[in-house]
């Protein structure tokens, strides 16, 4: 029985990498024909046209390096190894931030390709990380999961699985592409400056948040296991380490956008209209982070007690409902300066959500073991 359970999940693993590859080549093709047509939602500036043109279709067409590298974390993770997903993050997140000044800039010999270069650089990255994870997925000995693709034979039934398992997480993910749309879309008012921005913070934001996004991941199986095994007291006392620790990274943020903007946007050559519009963004959006940090941790215990299409009614609370019309609404109090705080209202709106839910189930569950 263990050995059939075992081969099972294997095919699952097998699966989700065909799962991988059709989604890559539909980004590529999507991006192919599509990129030019969204990015004149934005602009009409012709310079501006090619360059995010560009950019599109290099990061959509070679989307397989982040799709594959995804689907292999996932393997890692689905076995118990979350070290090796975080040093293939590493990996990718180092030789982006290595590679961006230099082929943005042309250092080192190599031509300078602005907007370009950046695109070569992140999907570079990207594709490094896969290389490193299907080693490590395919030649490890050790790995608890083995893949055999060779053999590999198509199991409809597994596909459906994934696909009950994995659409509430892929609605959130296009739940927040949506979100970042419909923000450029208000900030365009402004000027493309302000998109600019945003487009800085989103890339610094995540050296913030992948630490709470790994804490989360590694949480899950812990609450997984302790709410199938009814012990309630070690799934409270995990929400409650978990809230914490994401708290202490959560602040480091906060310090670190309120006190060094400036500094952090001289890293991108920024013009001075930019950094100021920048200082701003960085220091309304970062008091809204100790917020989203304590959400994120209650968001996985949700996942982690089944209910996943609570994350997904939060995530889709935060980003369309709150956070897009009170955006529009500061935008129109108080211009560039005030729409930010729209991150803040939608936090605190999203956390109430999500404590009260919290609250019903212990209650109604955890506090009847």
């Amino acid at each position: 029985m263990v050995k059939k359970k075992h081969r099972e999940a294997e095919m699952v693993a097998e699966h989700g990498f065909l799962v991988a590859v059709i989604l890559s080549l539909a980004a590529a093709v999507l991006g192919a024909v599509f990129s030019n047509i969204f990015v004149k939602m934005f602009t009409d500036n012709p310079e501006i046209i090619k360059g995010c043109t560009d950019y599109l279709l290099i990061v959509t067409i070679f989307s397989f390096g982040s799709i594959i590298t995804q689907a292999g974390f996932s393997t890692l993770q689905g076995s118990g190894d979350m070290i090796q997903p975080m040093i293939g993050q590493l990996i990718g997140a180092i030789t982006n931030i290595i590679l961006d000044p230099i082929m943005i800039f042309g250092l080192l010999g190599f031509p300078a390709l602005g907007v370009t270069g950046a695109a070569i650089a992140t999907v570079t990255g990207q594709i490094i990380a896969m290389v490193y994870i299907l080693i490590v997925v395919l030649k490890r000995k050790k790995n608890l999961l083995k893949l055999h693709f060779r053999s590999f034979k198509y199991r409809g039934a597994i596909m459906k699985d994934i696909a009950v398992v994995g659409l509430p997480s892929a609605i959130m993910q296009g739940i927040g592409s949506f979100m970042v749309t419909g923000y450029n879309l208000i900030l365009a008012g402004y000027g493309m400056t302000a998109v600019a921005v945003f487009g800085v913070y989103f890339k610094v934001q995540s050296f913030i948040f992948m630490p709470i996004f790994g804490l989360g991941q590694g949480a899950m199986p812990i609450f997984g296991y302790n709410y199938g095994a009814q012990n309630a007291k070690r799934f409270k006392e995990t929400l409650k380490v978990s809230i914490l620790t994401s708290l202490v990274i959560m602040f480091v943020g906060v310090l670190l956008f309120q006190l060094f903007p400036a500094q952090i946007f001289m890293l991108f050559n920024a013009s001075e209209e930019m950094t100021e519009i920048g200082i701003n963004c960085f220091r309304a959006i970062s008091l809204a982070f100790p917020l989203a940090g304590i959400s994120i941790m209650l968001s996985t215990s949700f996942q982690a007690m089944g209910k996943s299409y609570l994350s997904m009614i939060s995530s889709f609370l935060r980003q369309m409902i709150f956070l897009l019309p009170f955006s529009y609404l500061f935008s129109l109090i108080g211009g560039l300066d005030t729409v930010w705080y729209g991150f803040i209202v939608s936090e605190i709106a999203c956390l109430v959500f999500e404590v009260i839910v919290y609250r019903h189930y212990k209650k109604k569950v955890l506090d009847r073991w």
